[in-house]
């Protein structure tokens, strides 16, 4: 019996120096870093559908350089971003419109990554289409029809147009796109009206499914990345900038992607609806493979990514002012 105890007591304690051996020679990751294996661990991100292709490009070119580097991105609209950020849900909000107080004093941090537009978007099957892309639509004409509801059908804006109803199409999720769009108008997302749809997709469906629907989208689910061109059974309503009833050559930039993102670039197109897209923190980070990530996508090659993809990247002062906050 006491052999056997014996026996039992050895191979205890060599299982003990072999587990502490092991454990301590592995390599020390700090932060998702370490000497051995390089930046190494898991990033998750949520948030704005505005930012989600571009965070899986990013991601997948950073993974190139750091293959024991995972991702877990997910698109939910810019509040749903921010929501998982600050209850510690992911590790990035990907946002698309302004922070509010409560939410930077709640230790949201956000760091400017690209710009892009919100635009608004018809049907092309709407009888009224050739002359909507003729005249356009004013700002405050635009609000008549998204906030106060004041022109119900197309001729009520403009007798030339049919009296065809005007289907107004918002988004139900809290969506930076909307937040956005509202601020056009002077306005925050609650008090966009129309029949509510959650995502950008969503939207963008809703329109190609309806000739007489108007509503908002980001670039990216309006114009093909393929093709320069904007996708079958949608388009672009030009905004009629100097209200003078129609789109003259300095306010026509939408007939293709390249000149939308220029117009952005330029600042032809306004601000609101162009924005600034940005990662968020909770707090400053610390975390050394966070901070390597965020460095990666404001580098050049990372910014060289932006104008093929529908987005425009940013100047080299702004990249160095968003840098500081690492």
């Amino acid at each position: 019996m006491g052999v056997t105890i014996n026996r039992y007591l050895i191979l205890l304690i060599f299982s003990f120096i072999t587990v502490f051996k092991v454990t301590s020679c592995a390599p020390k990751v700090k932060n998702g870093y370490s000497k051995e294996r390089g930046f190494e661990g898991n990033i998750s991100l949520s948030g704005a559908f505005a930012l989600y292709p571009l965070a899986v490009i990013w991601s997948e070119d950073f993974k190139k350089i750091h293959p024991n580097v995972r991702f877990n991105i997910s698109a939910g609209g810019a509040g749903k971003g921010i929501a998982d950020v600050l209850t510690g849900m992911v590790d990035i909000g990907l946002v698309s419109r302004d922070l509010h107080a409560q939410e930077i004093k709640k230790g949201a941090v956000p760091i400017v990554v690209a710009k892009d537009a919100v635009i608004c978007t018809l049907n092309p099957g709407n009888p009224n289409y050739k002359a909507l892309l003729k005249r356009g639509l004013t700002q405050e004409e635009l609000a008549g029809i998204f906030v106060s509801r004041k022109f119900k059908t197309w001729n009520q804006i403009d007798s030339q147009f049919t009296a065809d109803p005007i289907n107004v199409y918002v988004r139900s999720d809290a969506a930076g796109a909307a937040e956005t769009w509202a601020k056009f108008f002077g306005h925050k997302q609650e008090d966009l009206q129309g029949v509510g749809i959650f995502g950008d997709p969503g939207i963008a469906q809703a329109i190609k499914d309806d000739v007489f629907g108007i509503g908002f989208n980001n670039i990216n689910y309006v114009y093909n990345l393929k093709t320069n061109k904007v996708f079958d059974r949608i388009d672009v309503l030009p905004l009629d900038l100097n209200k003078n009833g129609q789109i003259e050559a300095d306010e026509q930039f939408y007939g293709s992607l390249s000149d939308l993102t220029e117009a952005v670039a330029t600042g032809r197109y306004p601000v609101p609806p162009a924005r600034e897209l940005t990662f968020v923190t909770r707090n400053k980070t610390e975390s050394l493979l966070l901070k390597e990530f965020i460095s990666f996508v404001l580098q050049k090659q990372a910014q060289s990514q932006l104008l093929k993809n529908g987005y425009v990247p940013l100047t080299e002062t702004l990249i160095n002012k968003e840098l500081k906050k690492l």
